[in-house]
């Protein structure tokens, strides 16, 4: 579905883009929705709550450019909204995958764009080496695919257990030579490293132990109730960022760890962590972010992109809108800078991070485009999540950047609507005396049918309904 500036912006907002007028803040030039029902993963059957295993959705989860109009997307666990079993969450052996996507903007004057998206190809993620599954796994031939049922996980061991099947994808970025896509995970969390054309995992990267829980449960508040260290459960690493040059990772939590929360309140607290990873050693380093920003407090926490090398915009929202059935009220862009920041790996708890954390500023109301451009509170979808920067285009002489915004509609469009693309314009005065450095990236020609050949010995495959 193709939308513009045209369709069901004010009158107001209209003129003054047209006219070009200046301000100090990016601007709405399009948005479209994805229109498809099905994958290109070539699954057959259904999941053990009957939804089918090819099924398209929740790809806003994360979002990366992968150069010109191609994009990779990535969707999280697999529909759970559907009751079938209490003890896992609803979970099901939804296989964890990315999408290869075409996002075609076409200026059709010079201020105005329309915005196509397409589905290319699907690649489903694995490993070659086993993996710890629960009642019921996935497996076909030497690939141990990796999905989203919450006992999948070995007794006894950490949350960083990286043999542990469960997986639930929240952020994707993709290397400077196009070859691998670096995924996040909530239930780790995780990052990993998958080779774009096959969906191998090719690297895990090792996470510092404070991140992880040591009493795992397929009960996400059992799970918050046993540990009092580590991440909360459904709010690990929802955000990744890869610097320019594509040598760092930096992996955002969703929300504050256990031991940086407010007291009896988990996940409540002012600081969610950066994560820093060196993506050739593997060292790390961890930063603490202030979300506190005015009067409002956000605890989803929901991205992470790079401006430069130590600048970067951090997604943050409420909860509200299209899919909760509620009206928006908080979904904004801050922009902060890590040069110079502390290390606060050795510290933990509110009192300890506070001289340290970073601030930020903000960059862009969100909420305020979106009601701006006509959106009512109650139809901005609730679960804004995915961020990413795409090709310059020109608009009135003036070189503008294309940012990119997806949400989540967490395989329930007849409750939050479709997956959604926004598309931003940003110049130089919006950066407000920022240096945009666009990511490295191979050509697109190159890699525009990843992901076709791995599918083609999967058609057969088939998700059985089964019960723990």
């Amino acid at each position: 579905m193709k939308r513009n500036l045209n369709q069901i912006t004010t009158a107001a907002v209209l003129s003054l883009l047209l006219t070009g007028a200046a301000q100090a803040a990016p601007s709405l030039l399009t948005w479209a929705s994805f229109t498809n029902t099905t994958d290109l993963s070539g699954l057959t059957g259904t999941l053990e709550n009957t939804n089918a295993a090819n099924l398209f959705g929740g790809v806003g989860s994360g979002i990366a450019w992968a150069g010109g109009n191609q994009f990779v997307m990535a969707p999280d666990r697999g529909p759970n909204a559907s009751a079938w079993n209490s003890s896992l969450d609803n979970t099901t052996s939804y296989i964890s995958r990315l999408h290869n996507v075409t996002l075609n903007l076409q200026q059709t004057t010079p201020n105005v764009f329309n915005l196509t998206p397409t589905l290319n190809s699907t690649t489903l993620l694995y490993s070659s080496t086993a993996l710890n599954y629960g009642a019921t796994s996935t497996i076909v031939g030497n690939k141990n695919f990796f999905n989203g049922r919450s006992d999948n996980f070995a007794s006894g061991s950490s949350s960083l257990n990286s043999n542990n099947a469960r997986f639930d994808p929240e952020a994707v970025r993709i290397s400077a030579d196009g070859r691998y896509a670096y995924v996040s995970d909530e239930y780790g969390p995780y990052v990993y490293q998958f080779d774009r054309a096959t969906g191998e995992r090719t690297k895990a990267f090792a996470l510092p132990s404070n991140l992880g829980v040591t009493n795992l449960s397929s009960v996400g508040n059992t799970e918050i109730n046993g540990n009092t260290t580590g991440r909360i459960a459904n709010k690990g690493m929802e955000g990744l960022a890869i610097s320019p040059d594509g040598s760092t990772l930096y992996g955002f939590m969703q929300s504050p760890l256990e031991q940086d929360s407010i007291s009896g309140k988990p996940g409540d607290g002012p600081f969610n962590r950066i994560i820093k990873i060196d993506i050739e050693s593997g060292n790390t380093h961890q930063f603490a972010y202030n979300n506190v920003v005015g009067t409002n407090k956000s605890q989803n926490s929901s991205e992470i992109l790079a401006i430069n090398a130590n600048e970067f915009l951090v997604l943050e929202r409420d909860g509200k809108g299209l899919g909760d059935g509620s009206s928006a009220a908080y979904k904004k862009l801050i922009k902060i800078d890590l040069t110079g920041a502390t290390d606060v790996s050795n510290l933990s708890g509110t009192n300890a991070l506070a001289p340290h954390a970073v601030n930020g500023t903000l960059f862009l109301d969100i909420f305020a485009g979106l009601t701006n451009a006509g959106f009512a509170a109650t139809n901005i979808p609730a679960k804004l999540e995915g961020l990413a920067w795409g090709e310059d285009v020109m608009i009135n002489g003036t070189n503008t950047h294309t940012l990119y915004l997806v949400n989540d509609n967490d395989f329930v469009p007849n409750v939050a609507g479709s997956d959604m693309i926004f598309v931003f314009g940003v110049t130089a005065a919006d950066l407000n005396g920022s240096t945009f450095v666009q990511q490295a990236v191979p050509e697109p020609s190159t890699w525009a049918l990843l992901g076709m050949s791995a599918v083609a010995g999967l058609i057969l495959i088939r998700s059985r309904k089964q019960q723990s």
